[in-house]
């Protein structure tokens, strides 16, 4: 029976990761959870270890990449399933993308958000990511963004060192494609909270969608990472 570990990069993540952690252990998973404490400047860390979580903190915030290259050794699961910190009850419903990886019918899932539970935002880094994968390589790919993603431990090895920051996704999905993985997406229940229409979401949006044009021109140009 092949084991899993969950890993959960973390910042600022007080209100949510208790329920995000909670929510896998009420669905039975009896795996390995790691929280990364990506610099939090909240009691991240401390409700993580309290909900049943093996954590790791860094002392400084580096961004969801690094966080995870960070607890890569420490993982002891030979299949990993990468999980955002706000899934909140939602969280067991991405146990649904085990199964295809297990069964090795993909090598890599990827979980969708019904239309009514993505983000609130305009569409512009999504777009551009879903484009830019297109032109790279040649596929098409809904969830580009999706944090939710199930692969084997060595599947992941090989798409290091990972783009940074919230190129995080949009870089490990062509890295994966031009090594002929196959990428299985699947709409799940899911649900997560996304940045508001206010100053400190446009901020954000602001600069997910600069990491997103970084990771996308590194791999056009010249195949680099």
């Amino acid at each position: 029976m092949t084991q899993v570990s969950v890993l959960i990069p973390a910042y600022n993540e007080g209100k949510r990761i208790g329920q995000t952690v909670k929510s896998l252990k009420s669905a039975g998973f009896q795996g390995q959870i790691i929280v990364v404490d990506d610099g939090s400047k909240d009691d991240t860390a401390k409700i993580a270890a309290e909900s049943g979580a093996k954590v790791f903190q860094l002392l400084v915030n580096k961004g969801k990449g690094e966080a995870i290259m960070a607890a890569f050794s420490y993982l002891t699961g030979d299949i990993v399933l990468l999980l955002d910190a706000d899934l909140q009850g939602s969280a067991s419903e991405a146990l649904i993308l085990l199964e295809p990886i297990r069964a090795s019918k993909a090598d890599m899932t990827v979980a969708r958000f019904s239309k009514e539970r993505s983000g609130q935002g305009f569409g512009l880094a999504k777009n551009t990511a879903v484009m830019g994968i297109k032109l790279i390589t040649g596929e098409d790919i809904v969830a580009p963004l999706s944090g939710q993603r199930c692969m084997r431990k060595e599947v992941l090895a090989t798409l290091m060192p990972l783009a940074p920051r919230f190129g995080l996704e949009v870089g490990m999905t062509v890295d994966a494609l031009r090594k002929g993985y196959r990428i299985y997406e699947i709409e799940t229940g899911l649900k997560h909270c996304p940045p508001g229409r206010d100053w400190q979401g446009f901020l954000h949006r602001g600069a997910q969608f600069w990491d997103i044009c970084l990771a996308l021109g590194k791999r056009a140009w010249g195949g680099a990472r």
